[in-house]
């Protein structure tokens, strides 16, 4: 297993694909190159069509912000050594280390009725933490990432069915990955802020869905955020590692800190409760798992070249282009490289590319193409036309 587990590093695959560089200049913190950026895009583009369909909305908030704004929330008190402080023209500014307080004063910005409720925010927020340097690892844990992040502000009779559709919502998306998944309760940590009663509540709450929705679980005592109990999100991958990547906090406190208020049906100001979300976690640390899960061959609609057509001499490249142009609905690479057929044939498997497509003489006479899918090897000449098909079946993106 050890050894199983070296050879997916996922280190060492985003050097051999291509998706990532780090630098001393930036420590802990990657680079993304261009076929990186297509996996990152690629994914919030499936979490983005799941969250429209469920009516969420997304935000963007600032990255530099006034330390007062985390005096507010509570961070600055209760995380204050993961915060990285800047003082700018004698303020004490803070880089966002997390996404919620932003949401609230985008919440706060305008008043509310009871006829809005649940408003769900969603935002694909840079935030920045500072980190150990003995636990930062790759793209597990970095000084800078983005978190896949959502923030429902609702009623209280409104939680337990926006519970249950936000861990349908988070097992649909790590079903898609074939990852397996199991929750956890985290109660009140002995540092913790906020009336105990209301904690009582949310615990209670968080409870109930599980238990509705028949979800085994653990319970982690002491173990939920400053400002309330949370659900954590735990997968397993191929290889049997456990993962902690998705978490769903029930907040009673933020909205007193910040004065949240909603005009209920009789028209007195009422509070809203908020439901803190994310489904993967930070793309750096999911997309290092799934790497790792899939050791790097990564399912055909996420690939970031998903096909590549390999000319056997340069009197083959108009062929090549051509197909490549039938092809402009996925992302395809003609390899024109001054090298032999099976070194490029090689270097396609070993960057691990769903379908390499070899074309010559026979192959423009016949309109046909050759073959080579990854993980069944050559599969012989098809006609263009049913390998077009073949390539649309495939792409299947999910709910894309």
């Amino acid at each position: 297993m050890s050894s199983e587990a070296e050879k997916r590093d996922h280190r060492k695959i985003g050097e051999m694909l291509d998706l990532f560089s780090f630098h001393e200049v930036a420590p802990a913190t990657p680079f993304w190159h261009p076929n990186g950026v297509i996996i990152i895009q690629e994914l919030k583009n499936y979490i983005r069509t799941l969250q429209k369909e469920r009516g969420y909305l997304e935000i963007i908030t600032p990255i530099l912000v006034k330390k007062k704004l985390y005096e507010t929330s509570g961070h600055w008190e209760h995380y204050r050594e993961n915060i990285y402080a800047l003082d700018i023209e004698k303020e004490t500014f803070a880089l966002k280390p997390m996404n919620c307080p932003g949401a609230v004063l985008v919440y706060s910005s305008k008043i509310r009725s009871y006829k809005n409720l649940p408003i769900r925010f969603s935002e694909f927020g840079s935030l920045h933490r500072r980190e150990r340097t003995g636990v930062v690892s790759g793209l597990f844990r970095a000084y800078g990432f983005v978190q896949d992040d959502a923030h429902i502000f609702c009623r209280p009779s409104q939680i337990a069915e926006e519970i249950e559709e936000v861990l349908k919502l988070i097992l649909e998306i790590h079903e898609t990955f074939e990852l397996k998944t199991s929750f956890a309760l985290a109660t009140k940590p002995d540092k913790a802020m906020g009336d105990p009663k209301l904690w009582e509540k949310a615990e209670d709450a968080l409870k109930f869905v599980l238990q509705k929705n028949k979800l085994k679980h653990e319970v982690h005592p002491k173990d939920g955020a400053f400002y309330g109990p949370k659900i954590d999100v735990d997968i397993k991958d191929s290889l049997g590692r456990k993962w902690t990547v998705a978490t769903v906090q029930l907040d009673f406190q933020m909205p007193e800190r910040f004065d949240l208020s909603y005009i209920a049906e009789n028209g007195q100001k009422q509070r809203p409760v908020i439901i803190h979300r994310s489904s993967i976690g930070s793309f750096e640390r999911f997309i290092g798992i799934i790497l790792e899960h899939y050791a790097g061959a990564l399912p055909f609609w996420l690939a970031p070249v998903q096909c590549m057509i390999i000319p056997i001499s340069d009197k083959h490249l108009k062929y090549a282009e051509e197909i490549r142009k039938e092809l402009n609905f996925i992302r395809v690479e003609v390899n024109d490289a001054n090298e032999t057929v099976s070194k490029k044939i090689r270097d396609g498997e070993l960057q691990k590319i769903p379908y390499l497509m070899v074309v010559g003489d026979k192959e423009i006479k016949a309109k046909s193409v050759t073959i080579r899918e990854r993980g069944k090897g050559d599969l012989g000449s098809i006609k263009l036309g049913k390998f077009i098909k073949q390539c649309q079946n495939s792409l299947n993106r999910p709910k894309n």
